[in-house]
């Protein structure tokens, strides 16, 4: 399979502190990878340089054929400007903790908001697509609710919605359900299967063990800003190679 997401020597530091240490990944088309590993293992930063939230400090990330962040001309890089990167950022669509939605619009209104303000499409055209989508994930009836009238479950399947509403080829998921209440993390896990079932090329931050032993192909773990360990979701979650690895699947189940 053709890969879509391709880093090679990756290193971020924030000051004297590495905290990504040489990642080299091939994510295929349509893959579902999740990354796991304990708090401080570099994940996040990782998950925000693919769309360069962070700027890597070396190496190079490709989603597609674009070097994410740069443009190589005569045989250097040359970073782009804020707008380039924007455009870049259309066809790669994240998922906060957080969830990130602006508290003064409706679901329909957060959903819309990229596709009319960024893609420069028809209100009508976006709006057709947003209630498609709020269906999809269960909120067609919450269309006119604000985010304060919404569990977290739900704006955090309205913030997926809106990331899908920018028709991403590459959707990244940074712990979604870490800031949910225990009873809550089903609903929005249940809309990410339905995603991984349609083809849509995830990678996925999450502790959700379960989850990543259904549903991703292959399962990564990170330690100390290095991927420790790699495979099928089988492989490294019951017969974990690393010692590192088996030490912390032994703390986390």
């Amino acid at each position: 399979m053709t890969a879509l997401v391709r880093a090679e020597g990756v290193h971020k530091s924030f000051g004297d502190l590495q905290v990504l240490k040489g990642i080299d990944l091939d994510v295929a088309d349509g893959e579902v990878l999740c990354l796991l590993g304990p708090s401080g293992s570099g994940k996040s930063t990782f998950l925000r340089c693919i769309n360069h939230l962070e700027q890597i400090s070396r190496g190079r990330i490709w989603v597609g054929d674009q070097v994410i962040g740069y443009e190589p001309r005569g045989g250097k890089l040359h970073e782009l400007d804020e707008r380039s990167v924007a455009r870049q950022r259309q066809s790669v669509g994240m998922v906060f903790q957080r969830f990130n939605l602006f508290p003064h619009l409706t679901a329909l209104e957060n959903v819309i908001e990229g596709p009319v303000q960024v893609k420069r499409e028809t209100k009508a055209t976006a709006v057709a697509r947003a209630e498609g989508l709020l269906a999809r994930v269960g909120l067609a009836d919450k269309r006119d609710a604000y985010p304060r009238q919404l569990s977290g479950g739900q704006q955090q399947r309205v913030a997926i919605a809106r990331a899908l509403a920018m028709e991403p080829s590459l959707l990244l998921f940074d712990e979604p359900t870490s800031a949910l209440d225990p009873e809550l993390v089903g609903e929005v896990l249940e809309v990410m299967k339905d995603l991984a079932k349609s083809g849509l090329t995830m990678i996925v931050v999450t502790h959700e063990i379960g989850f990543a032993r259904e549903v991703a192909d292959r399962v990564a773990f990170m330690d100390a800003g290095a991927i420790v360990e790699i495979g099928a979701p089988g492989a490294v979650l019951d017969h974990p190679e690393h010692p590192r690895t088996r030490a912390f699947l032994q703390r986390v189940l």
